[in-house]
């Protein structure tokens, strides 16, 4: 994470799941940060993404740090639980269970957009990272079905890019991106992943996902990248 110079204040939010326990304990172990924070609904203070008081708390206890934040990065997402799955067809949309797939996967990112884009410094380099999917890809959306969790990713697409062209009036070279982390093996996708498909521990997917972050530069601000840095497409 040499990008981002040595000192300074990371946050991982979603850090009681698998790839965000595994990405904050990769961040402390860098050294590059003065401090590594975890915010999660287990954390203190906690955070939830439903509750946008709790993260502007959570915004509150950065900022109290007194460190310059260099990093933020987003691992929080919905795909199955609370007797909701993905979708094989038309027939199978609830709106109850697409309205939560929204709430965690777009407004929720959204309001962590709003709190902490804020907290970035106006110079040198900075990043906010939220964790999309390649499903949540319109041009590369090849099989349909999964339309809650689909659709939602996709909104979050257009969230990051909005939201990296206001970020960038303020400080140009910050970097607000979303990121593919490819199949991980975590509780959201057990179960789901495809014969055939690479599956990576969660600490490989970090390793992976910080090359990416390191390399981004700010004329990047605003994409959509896979796990290798590659561009996936909207």
């Amino acid at each position: 994470m040499q990008s981002l110079g040595n000192g300074g204040l990371a946050i991982v939010i979603g850090s009681s799941g698998g790839i965000g326990a595994a990405m904050q304990q990769a961040l402390t172990g860098s050294g590059n940060f003065a401090e590594v924070m975890g915010f999660s609904r287990r954390s203190h203070p906690a955070l939830d993404l439903l509750d946008e008081a709790s993260i502007e708390r959570a915004a509150r206890a950065a900022k109290d740090t007194g460190l310059e934040l260099r990093l933020v990065v987003d691992t929080t997402g919905f795909l199955h639980g609370q007797g909701y799955g993905p979708e094989k067809s038309l027939s199978a949309i609830d709106p109850a269970h697409m309205a939560h797939a929204f709430a965690i996967n777009a407004a929720g990112p959204a309001l962590l957009m709003k709190h902490f884009l804020p907290l970035l410094p106006r110079t040198g380099k900075s990043v906010f990272a939220t964790l999309s999917a390649r499903v949540g890809s319109i041009g590369d959306n090849a099989l349909g079905g999964w339309y809650s969790y689909r659709a939602s990713k996709a909104a979050l697409n257009q969230f990051v890019h909005s939201a990296a062209i206001e970020l960038r009036r303020r400080a140009p070279e910050a970097v607000c991106v979303a990121l593919h982390p490819g199949t991980v093996d975590t509780g959201l996708s057990g179960g789901f992943a495809k014969r055939g498909l690479e599956v990576r521990q969660p600490a490989e997917a970090a390793a992976l996902l910080m090359d990416v972050i390191d390399g981004l530069s700010a004329d990047q601000s605003g994409g959509f990248f896979d796990y290798s840095g590659a561009p996936v497409p909207w």
